[in-house]
């Protein structure tokens, strides 16, 4: 195997693909990323940590054909520090032995020489054969991850829970994530807007579609996603145990999560006693302030609604390090009073909404307290207050 690339070719889908390497690989082959030059003059690559697996490919000139596996964090130091120009890599097929194989890469300033093994051993990705893609805009999953990751557990022993959930309907798909102590719920429409006005998205088959995916699959989608333009459209297929998204040269599969995702929908309140609207940035610039002193035993800031001056107060006490408290404009209605949330929680739901100004709706200071934009995108985010002890 030979061929010649450009070290910034190389070195984008190397970082790409090594993310579905794992750091403890249960076999040799499964640290290594498998390198494939074919006659057609494509070079691609592809790293399977037996759950994820990610696939790309890029144009090179291909002088012999072949196949090999290397180490993915030896080659990826390597190349990522190396100058920019035209690298070689070649397998001197004369001085393999055995299973270990001898890899040369040189570029304009030395030479490296890589232990590797045979690509034989190397597991091949899943694939979905019968089932028929669903085709959806990049827009489309871009504003339902950017709204739902953050709050996906991260509890391993809730598995279905570190995963999103995707729904279909007509002409929309929802995605939801909870960790137990929050919710975040996004209805993202299945049309993009292009040059000639919006393109509505032919997915007949969304109205069934229903699947929860790894969370971690889903930050590595965000990542390929996001060089990519709104209207381009990506393949998904899922069949009883696999899900593959396909975007141009790059796959990604993951397996699906098993169990029944909560009845997430029965969560959220439908009436509510007081709203408060206000501006995003600055609620959210407020708490990162006040939060410096929040106790890390709770991470607690408390929300004091005043009626009649119609202000927010934020309030935290920290027993060994002092307090903090900040008043903001906002329009209030209902009855004055006090609820205390998490404040990571909202600072993460707060970084996830996506308009200028957004809507507070809340109850007793013991029920979900919901937050939503004021127009744009449709999302929800619910979070748990916690009790004020007195």
């Amino acid at each position: 195997m030979k061929f010649i690339c450009s070290q910034s070719d190389l070195n984008t889908n190397l970082s790409l693909v090594s993310r579905a390497v794992p750091s403890r690989p249960s076999h040799p082959v499964l640290g290594n990323v498998l390198l494939v030059a074919d006659e057609k003059g494509r070079v691609s690559l592809t790293a399977f940590d037996l759950s994820l697996g990610i696939h790309t490919s890029f144009i090179a000139d291909v002088s012999q054909s072949g196949k090999v596996t290397l180490p993915a964090k030896l080659l990826g130091d390597i190349v990522s520090k190396l100058p920019e120009g035209e690298l070689t890599l070649a397998i001197d097929e004369e001085k393999e032995s055995g299973e270990s194989i001898l890899a040369t890469l040189t570029s304009a300033s030395g030479r490296f020489q890589i232990r590797g093994l045979t690509a034989d051993e190397f597991p091949e990705l899943p694939t979905v054969d019968e089932a028929s893609p669903l085709m959806l805009p990049v827009g489309v999953l871009n504003e339902g991850l950017k709204g739902t990751l953050f709050a996906a557990s991260t509890d391993e022993t809730k598995q279905v829970l570190t995963g999103i959930h995707l729904k279909g309907s007509a002409d929309s798909l929802e995605f939801a994530a909870t960790d137990g102590h929050r919710l975040a719920v996004v209805e993202a429409p299945t049309q993009v807007e292009t040059e000639e006005g919006e393109e509505k998205v032919q997915a007949s088959n969304l109205e069934d579609f229903s699947v929860t995916i790894p969370a971690r699959a889903l930050r590595e989608l965000e990542r390929m996603l996001s060089m990519r333009a709104d209207s381009d459209l990506v393949s998904l297929c899922v069949d009883e145990t696999q899900v593959i998204f396909e975007l141009g040269d790059q796959r990604l599969t993951s397996r699906k999560l098993e169990g029944a995702y909560p009845a997430y929908h029965q969560l959220i309140p439908r009436q509510f006693s007081r709203t408060i609207s206000m501006e995003r940035k600055r609620l959210l610039s407020g708490l990162e302030r006040v939060s410096v002193l929040a106790d890390q035993k709770n991470n607690l800031v408390k929300f004091t609604l005043n009626t009649s001056d119609s202000q927010l107060t934020l309030s935290v006490e920290a027993q060994d390090l002092g307090n903090a408290r900040e008043s903001l404009p906002a329009e209030i209605s209902g009855e004055s009073g006090e609820i205390a949330f998490n404040v990571k929680y909202l600072m993460d739901g707060l970084r996830a909404l996506p308009t200028g100004e957004i809507q507070m709706k809340l109850n007793e200071g013991n029920q979900p307290v919901i937050f939503t934009p004021l127009g744009g995108l449709k999302m929800t985010y619910l979070v748990m207050p916690v009790q004020i002890v007195r």
